[in-house]
């Protein structure tokens, strides 16, 4: 029984810890600029990835 509290005293410390740390880190979506992707012509259309004969 006192392992199993410990087991999960040290779950909800590491989950609280990561929800800090991921505060901290500074990390934020950013959206893909086009224009730096090797390869990628602006004017191009995508095209399916499917060929039907």
């Amino acid at each position: 029984m006192v392992l199993l509290i410990a087991l999960l005293i040290l779950a909800a410390w590491a989950t609280v810890a990561t929800v800090i740390e991921l505060r901290r880190d500074g990390y934020r979506r950013t959206p893909t600029d086009w224009t730096r992707v090797a390869g990628r012509d602006i004017d191009q259309q995508a095209e399916s990835g499917h060929v039907y004969r």
